[in-house]
């Protein structure tokens, strides 16, 4: 792959912080640093010297085909006119037979007005061999596919929140639904979580909700008000993502990811009251057997998901005031 070329005006702002910080001006090195992180460009000291490398990878043209370094570089749609219903987002990574069952309830009910949007967020090679077949076949269809699904792909594996963020900003629809592919539909999902958000008060919804006394320890919750939405099944409005988002790409294992997004959706600053999560009844959905979980050994898997709690803590630790099982001052 082709080495990037450093910008000469990164390059200048790099000379004046290595001035900066010879100097002990430690203000001006740090306000320096932020202007090259926000230029694209992240920097390491070495002593007297530095490096610069690209804060994210770089984009990959092939032929006709484009491969995202990162999210922001994925072109947007959140500035055009809301058009359809929903826009279904799946994250494609591996186990292309779980994606294929997704797509498939999903053609065999959604109704119209429905858009599909796949993220290949770097994957396998089995997974892109079924993704580049998905595509070909909806080329090869006459006329408008009756689902129209559009595959985005990065040229590197970018993790879950930059993927969910690739995924609302291909939106075309009013509404985002976040559809893990270890989940089945087995009717329309579509309709009963639209109808859920045409309430304002209503900031997410979903088929599995989950309540808290602590903001320490979640529990299953029926369905109905519930403190966050698990993100195996989650509905939200494309202008709350525009105003609320992107999501924070430091998450990039899926645990907890949820959690955090539901209560930056719900809140209104502690001095209003904040929105709804809602767990929406008799959604039929099948949860099969979630790789990306099952894939992992257990102390992996519980060192990314308290890493990703940790920044729950650091947002909303003190937040009560989001718990819909606690009761509130009046």
């Amino acid at each position: 792959m082709t080495r990037r070329r450093i910008p000469d005006e990164v390059l200048s702002v790099a000379h004046a912080r290595a001035a900066a910080r010879a100097a002990g001006d430690w203000d001006e090195a740090d306000r320096l640093r932020a202007e090259i992180e926000a230029a694209g460009w992240k920097i390491a000291d070495r002593g007297t010297d530095f490096a610069l490398t690209p804060a994210a990878p770089p984009d990959v043209a092939e032929g006709e085909r484009t491969r995202y370094g990162s999210s922001a570089s994925v072109p947007s749609r959140l500035g055009e006119p809301a058009t359809g219903l929903a826009t279904v987002v799946l994250i494609a990574t591996e186990w292309p037979d779980d994606l294929a069952r997704a797509i498939v309830g999903l053609r065999a009910a959604a109704p119209g007005g429905t858009s599909v949007v796949i993220v290949a967020d770097g994957p396998s090679a089995e997974q892109a061999a079924a993704l580049e077949g998905l595509e070909s076949v909806d080329a090869e269809r006459d006329g408008s596919p009756a689902l129209p699904i559009e595959v985005v792909w990065t040229s590197e594996r970018l993790g879950h929140a930059a993927a969910m963020n690739i995924g609302a900003r291909r939106a075309s629809a009013p509404v985002v639904v976040v559809l893990d592919t270890s989940v089945e539909p087995a009717v329309d999902i579509v309709t009963p979580l639209t109808a859920a958000l045409a309430d304002p008060s209503v900031a997410v919804v979903g088929s599995w909700g989950i309540v808290s006394t602590d903001l320490r320890k979640f529990e299953d919750a029926p369905a109905g008000d519930v403190d966050a939405i698990e993100g195996y099944l989650m509905a939200f409005r494309r202008a709350d993502f525009v105003e609320r988002g992107p999501l924070d790409e430091r998450f990039r294992f899926y645990r907890n990811l949820d959690i955090w997004w539901s209560l930056v959706l719900r809140d209104e600053g502690e001095e209003e009251p904040p929105r709804r999560a809602v767990s929406v009844a008799d959604l039929l959905v099948v949860r099969h057997e979630h790789r990306g979980y099952t894939s992992l050994p257990d102390d992996e898997r519980d060192r990314q998901s308290k890493r990703n709690f940790y920044r729950i803590i650091d947002r909303f630790g003190w937040r009560r005031d989001l718990l819909t099982t606690v009761e509130q001052p009046s």
